[in-house]
């Protein structure tokens, strides 16, 4: 269906991901999420499961679903809202990046 871009041998992606939160920092430590804590959260969600993997193949739901960049920050944003939606914080954006200029603005289901 895309040409030389659904060989799974053609080529492969370096995303970048940026995620944003929206919420009241703490008034001790000044943070609105632990970084430390969001980078686990990140990493076991998101990079584990998915990097270095061969999508169409290895990652649920891209058995079934083709992924464009559309759709993996959908599944991005999918996998990390449980953990991030908590004490007040809210999952703001998923900001994914296929090269330096390409990238893809998600902000989950408003209706």
């Amino acid at each position: 269906m895309y040409g030389a871009a659904a060989n799974p041998h053609g080529h492969g992606h370096n995303y970048v991901l940026e995620v944003t939160l929206e919420g009241q920092p703490d008034p001790v430590t000044g943070m609105v999420f632990d970084l430390k804590q969001l980078k686990e959260i990140i990493y076991r969600h998101v990079v584990e499961p998915m990097d270095h993997r061969f999508l169409n193949h290895e990652v649920p739901p891209f058995d079934r679903v083709i992924p464009t960049t559309e759709n993996v920050a959908i599944e991005i944003w999918r996998r990390l809202a449980p953990s991030l939606n908590v004490n007040g914080v809210r999952l703001h954006s998923v900001r994914l990046y296929e090269t330096e200029d390409l990238y893809v603005d998600y902000s989950g289901d408003e209706g």
